[in-house]
């Protein structure tokens, strides 16, 4: 659906935002595209928009170019910006129609009413938009974005100030917009979000994209697990038969740590505690942790700077 190609964005001070980005957005698939501050989400959705120009590269958008064919590229795109940004004076009702007409797009009351029922907004239809709360004025503006029936998506940091309840709700109508075909591009600063929804993950810093993974696959191939003994009796340090074991001490002795990769680990669950009875280490409760996506995310990208910084 989307295809971006060797894309560099450098602007008149010299700054560079955007480095060589090469990338393909699945047709149907929740993308989260994630990131530390100033890393070059924001640009790179403004670029596929239309609204910024690229340097170098190309970007087409179900196959046309967003810059020859705007007109065609912009049509199958709906919006949905960081701030909120709409006339607070107008209806709500009024607000979404005419977004749905920027586009040239014959009037649809049925639509409307059935995007605005959609999004909990129904009851708040000829309210005018200044009086309503942070979180409606949110459900508006992805409204406006839905309004012309686009194939494209993009949501940059939607669930930015709403409550925990209005963005559950908003991950379900995300995934039912899913089923019916539309690409969905999220940004978000809520890691357990990406988690939650994306099909596929990238994850950009600088300006240049790290890597671009499926999320069950990022998460087995970078998610590390532990395993966590409380002892009987604490240790002073673990003993030289087991040095090779990947064991580590924490909480003054009273806690013998397996960090271990659940698909390729050296040693088993079951091999290390017959070697630990062996060594006359005994334990009475034993946990299991797994890395969450933000440790990765973290890890990741501290990695990164560090290589930078180097």
């Amino acid at each position: 659906m989307i295809n971006i190609s060797n894309v560099s964005k450098t602007y008149a001070t010299g700054f560079s935002a955007l480095t060589n980005i090469n990338l393909e957005v699945r047709q149907g698939e929740i993308f989260a595209l994630l990131g530390p501050n100033g890393a070059g989400k924001t640009t790179l959705i403004s670029l596929i928009c239309g609204i910024v120009t690229p340097s170098t590269g190309t970007v087409t958008i179900d196959g046309f170019d967003h810059i020859k064919q705007y007109r065609q590229a912009r049509a199958r795109v709906g919006l949905v910006p960081q701030e909120i940004s709409t006339d607070m004076f107008e209806t709500v009702w009024n607000t979404v129609s005419f977004s749905r007409g920027l586009f040239g797009k014959p009037s649809n009351p049925a639509l409307i009413e059935k995007i605005l029922k959609d999004l909990s907004l129904w009851d708040k239809k000829d309210s005018k938009i200044i009086r309503l709360s942070g979180g409606m004025k949110r459900r508006v503006m992805i409204a406006k974005a839905l309004s012309h029936e686009p194939r494209v998506l993009f949501l940059d940091e939607p669930t930015a100030g709403v409550d925990v309840s209005l963005r559950r709700d908003m991950w379900q109508l995300v995934k039912a917009l899913k089923q019916t075909g539309v690409t969905i591009i999220l940004t978000t600063h809520y890691i357990e979000e990406a988690e939650e929804m994306a099909d596929r993950i990238g994850i950009i810093t600088k300006g240049k994209i790290l890597l671009v993974e499926e999320t069950s696959q990022l998460m087995k191939k970078l998610g590390k697990k532990e395993l966590v003994l409380q002892l009987t009796n604490p240790l002073s340090a673990i003993p030289v038969e087991l040095d090779n074991a990947g064991l580590s001490l924490a909480n003054d002795g009273h806690e013998l740590i397996y960090t271990y990769d659940a698909t390729n680990n050296d040693i088993g669950i079951a091999e290390l505690l017959t070697r630990l009875g062996q060594a006359n280490i005994h334990f009475k409760d034993l946990h299991t942790t797994e890395s969450s996506l933000e440790d990765i995310f973290v890890s990741l990208t501290s990695s990164k700077h560090e290589v930078e910084q180097s």
